[in-house]
């Protein structure tokens, strides 16, 4: 039916203002999925600590033999790790501060950095003194986690990913079900409602928990929007429209950089990224369900009351009943369309189809590569920009706004380049930034911080197109099962990623090595997939495997290529999300 379904935008408009106010008011959610996504960047960051000691300091000795009376202003003159700390206390004991140990001297009347008589090793049963120049505090000073509990730190973000995994799968499934809405206002009310209730989480534990609830709903909106916008968006604005809801998740990224600058306390930066979401709870209610799912519902009264109103929001002359667009059974319900025999068999096919034979099993080994390097590149690059020297709130909202003219790139270059001339050139362009960056010395922090900006750049157009490209590689019986198992390798790159960020400790370029190897692998093996560009989509295995001949056909069927675009029939299975 997704080719007589289409005929409703023909009609009412495919990007009426009707569809605008949808469009608009449902991105605006989707702004703080990109907060609470990357919102650890600055919740769990570690500052400059050392063990604590129980005693007022009186003067603070550092390795260049410079003192001060304040352990606050020894912060600025302390540089390197490996470096210890000498105080002495009122009471004239002489310790050394490390940042897992102290050490007491025996000697108290010798003040000096270098010390070879006897010491005695201590714990630091007292706790820990942190640097609070830059951040007030953190989840990592709240509670600790540092030395021994370091791990727990490193845990919080791929926990929260692991959330976003799960949710992706529950809210997909129940939007199938339930209908879009209903998902919408949970999901949305959650996110306000979980977001505050991290801010007062007493605990790290009770904290993941939270977090980890927090990353479900999020994920679960996030999938669900796109099928929401895309079904209310006609085939002449869909690719642009779904794309750019990416654009709002970047949006989000910005935002996460700025509170962070203006906030420096995490519970109440926390609060503040959360009440973001507070206008669009207020006003979700108000958003009706979509008529795709209605109509498959058969509830066509309900499909007729919303078209009455997109015809007089969108200023439509020529009222149009739901009959004269569908043809009705005796009993008032749409007859089912051949087509949609077809549509049914899906449920019958499993992953092994994917593969079904030589071909479509290069083809999936290469879209599943792509989909996790997309993911693994795009978090790589957005969490390690924090570390980049410079201004780290700054070098966040670089990242995120680097995005949005990525994804205007991937839509030009999908309409006039093709999806392959355009993702392949991207990924090894992607590569080829990594291996630059390893070239640049540490001391230039700005030619760094442009490379790494241009690695996510060149990432995002390739993040951005997958999906499209995805949907046209595969034939319809297993086209839904393709795109959603690409979205699990999707989020299995976003689990990976943080590790893949700790590796700095190990080598500082040691990310950047990973992602430039599994971009230029993926773009290379990009290069031997077939174009689809102006194709219309296949329907069997057969026409599948023809795509890779270099026979372009035109088909002269408008419902199924518009502007070289080719028509997606909206399977609910295979509507989702990159992030």
């Amino acid at each position: 039916m997704t080719a007589n379904i289409e005929r409703l935008f023909d009609h009412l408009g495919h990007f009426g203002r009707f569809q605008a106010f949808i469009y608009f008011t449902s991105v605006l959610q989707a702004v703080s999925c990109g907060i609470h996504y990357l919102a650890s960047v600055f919740i769990a960051v570690t500052p400059k600590y050392f063990c604590n000691v129980n005693g007022n300091i009186s003067t603070v000795l550092l390795s260049n033999s410079s003192s001060t009376s304040e352990i606050h202003s020894a912060w600025n003159q302390w540089t390197s790790v490996k470096n210890y700390l000498v105080v002495q206390l009122n009471n004239g004991e002489i310790w050394e501060l490390n940042q897992c140990s102290r050490s007491r001297r025996d000697e108290m009347f010798n003040l000096t950095y270098d010390y070879d008589a006897n010491k005695t090793i201590f714990p630091c049963s007292d706790g820990f003194l942190y640097d609070q120049t830059k951040v007030k505090s953190s989840v990592v000073t709240e509670w600790d986690l540092v030395c021994e509990r370091e791990w727990l730190a490193k845990f919080i973000q791929p926990t929260f990913m692991l959330g976003v995994l799960l949710g992706a799968v529950l809210f997909g499934d129940v939007a199938d079900r339930m209908g879009r809405r209903p998902v919408i206002w949970f999901t949305s009310t959650g996110q306000f409602l979980f977001g505050i209730a991290v801010a007062f989480t007493s605990d790290y534990y009770s904290f993941v928990i939270v977090r980890f609830l927090l990353a479900m709903v999020s994920s679960g909106y996030l999938v669900v929007i796109f099928v929401y916008v895309t079904e209310y968006v006609g085939i002449k604005a869909r690719t642009w429209a779904s794309m750019h809801v990416h654009a709002a998740f970047a949006v989000g990224i910005m935002v996460v950089a700025l509170v962070g600058y203006l906030v420096r306390t995490w519970w109440l930066y926390q609060i503040c990224l959360s009440l973001i979401t507070l206008p669009f709870v207020l006003c979700c209610w108000k958003l009706p369900e979509t008529p795709f799912w209605l109509l498959s519902q058969g509830r066509n009264g309900e499909v007729q009351t919303l078209m009455n109103t997109m015809q007089r929001c969108n200023r439509v002359s020529k009222p149009l009943m739901l009959s004269e667009l569908y043809p009705l059974s005796e009993e008032g319900l749409l007859v089912k369309m051949p087509e949609e025999n077809e549509t049914n068999s899906i449920k019958k096919h499993n992953m092994i189809d994917l593969f079904s034979n030589w071909s479509i099993t290069r083809r999936t080994i290469t879209v599943w590569l792509i989909w996790f390097t997309g993911s693994l590149g795009y978090y790589v690059f957005s969490l390690s920009s924090v570390n980049l020297g410079g201004n780290e709130y700054f070098n966040l909202f670089l990242a995120g706004a680097v995005e949005i003219p990525a994804y205007i790139i991937a839509c030009i270059g999908m309409d006039n380049l093709g999806r392959r001339n355009t993702l392949a050139p991207f990924l090894l362009l992607s590569a080829l930034i990594c291996g630059l960056i390893m070239l640049i010395p540490q001391d230039f922090t700005v030619l760094s911080i442009v490379a790494n900006m241009s690695g996510k750049f060149s990432i995002g157009v390739a993040f951005g197109l997958i999906y499209l490209y995805t949907a046209e590689l595969y034939p319809t019986i297993i086209r839904s099962l393709a795109v959603g198992s690409g979205s699990m390798m999707c989020r299995v790159g976003s689990i990976v990623a943080p590790f893949c960020v700790y590796l700095m400790d190990v080598w500082i370029f040691l990310p950047q090595l990973l992602v430039g190897i599994m971009a230029l692998l993926a773009g290379v093996l990009t290069l031997m997939l077939p174009e689809t560009l102006g194709k219309p989509l296949t329907n069997t295995f057969d026409e599948a495997d023809e795509l890779a001949t270099p026979k372009v056909n035109k088909p002269e069927n408008s419902d199924t290529v518009v502007n070289g675009v080719s028509l997606l029939p909206l399977d609910n299975d295979e509507q989702t999300t990159g992030h």
